[in-house]
Formats: C-alpha cells, sequence, structure tokens
C-alpha cells in the first residue's frame, strides 16, 4: 500500500487509541500448558478468551465468549453478551461442563 500511494485513513496509526478495561490487577496463575498444545485425546486443554464486536447498525457492542477444545478445534460452549461481564464467562463455562 505504501509503495502504490495508497492510504487507509480508518487506521492511522496517530487515531487509533487503546482503550481496553484493565480491571482490577491480580495475581497471574502459572501457565500449565507451556505453549504445547498437541493433545492426544478431546477436552485436555480448553482455551477461551472474549471477544467484543461492534455492530454499526444496532448501535452497539456485543461480546463472545467460546470454549475452544484444542485436540479437534471444535467449540465446546459459547455466550453472547452486551456486557463484559463474570456472568458471561460463568454460563459459558457452566453450559461446558454440563
Amino acid at each position: 500500500m505504501k509503495q502504490e500511494g495508497l492510504l487507509c485513513t480508518k487506521f492511522k496509526t496517530r487515531s487509533r487509541k487503546y482503550s481496553s478495561y484493565k480491571g482490577r490487577i491480580g495475581k497471574v496463575a502459572p501457565s500449565l500448558v507451556n505453549r504445547n498444545f498437541k493433545v492426544k485425546r478431546p477436552k485436555q486443554i480448553w482455551l477461551t478468551d472474549v471477544t467484543e464486536f461492534k455492530i454499526k447498525e444496532y448501535k452497539q457492542r456485543l461480546y463472545l465468549s467460546p470454549i475452544l477444545d484444542v485436540y479437534n478445534s471444535e467449540i465446546i460452549s459459547y455466550t453472547i453478551s452486551h456486557h463484559p461481564t463474570i456472568k458471561l464467562t460463568n454460563t459459558m463455562l457452566e453450559k461446558a461442563i454440563v
């Protein structure tokens, strides 16, 4: 893009500002996986995250919290909410365990 003189105005480095909620800082859990994502059977390692989606037509944000099984990349459980709360993640975990 630089060679052709193209510029994306939406994502100028000066215009982007990181504004993620930091929350309270507590203890960091030790890494039990140590980035070794090779497993021999299902339900050995699950990964999770909370992702924010902005939906312009509804003028709101949605938060997705899935659990992914490392063995076969299957989504075990997920929840969607309008707020990133502990209820979002706990509901997702409860659905996965049942």
